[in-house]
């Protein structure tokens, strides 16, 4: 299982490569450490690299995915980015954005609900498609008034990163973006 961990300056690709008791091969970008990790006590590691021990605390933060972690010497604020994290950033990517006349899928997903028609005028905030990925479901709605001109996909439909879901026509300009 891969992950993505930022401390704000840096993220680094960390990859659990095989795990057996308190023994651990990790990856993290291009490089692998054998490391033995060993819980001493709720949220404190001590951590066994090449003969050396460190001693790592890790603190939750403001979510399930933020931590305080620190070290002899210093702390970090860490985020981890896994799969969910990098959906709900890049949720908003796939809105239909203001001034643009699509609405397109931020990542693989499955169309559940298409609650308008082809001819149909949107108003600001109206649910134009629910997708539903990795367990969650997001409404994209319209950002102003406007006509949906095409629907692309079909409830049940599987649809790709990136892939134009509707396409609407602003009313005031009469074109298509």
């Amino acid at each position: 299982m891969a992950y993505e961990i930022s401390n704000g300056h840096r993220t680094a690709k960390i990859e659990l490569l095989n795990r057996v008791g308190h023994k651990a091969l990790i990856k993290v970008d291009d490089i692998k450490y054998d490391l033995d990790i060993v819980e001493v006590e709720n949220g404190v590691y001590s951590i066994i690299y090449n003969g050396q021990s460190y001693n790592v605390e890790l603190i939750r933060g403001e979510s399930s995915k933020k931590f305080i972690v620190n070290t002899f010497a210093k702390s970090f604020n860490i985020e981890v980015i896994d799969a969910e994290s990098k959906y709900i950033a890049n949720r908003n990517k796939g809105m239909e954005m203001e001034g643009s006349n699509q609405v397109i899928s931020p990542m693989p997903g499955k169309i559940v609900k298409i609650p308008v028609t082809v001819g149909e005028v949107v108003t600001t905030g109206q649910t134009l498609i629910v997708v539903e990925a990795m367990k969650m479901q997001s409404e994209f709605k319209a950002t102003g008034d406007k006509i949906v001109q095409a629907i692309l996909v079909k409830e049940g439909d599987t649809v790709d990163s990136h892939q134009v879901m509707i396409k609407l026509e602003s009313i005031n300009s009469g074109e298509e973006k």
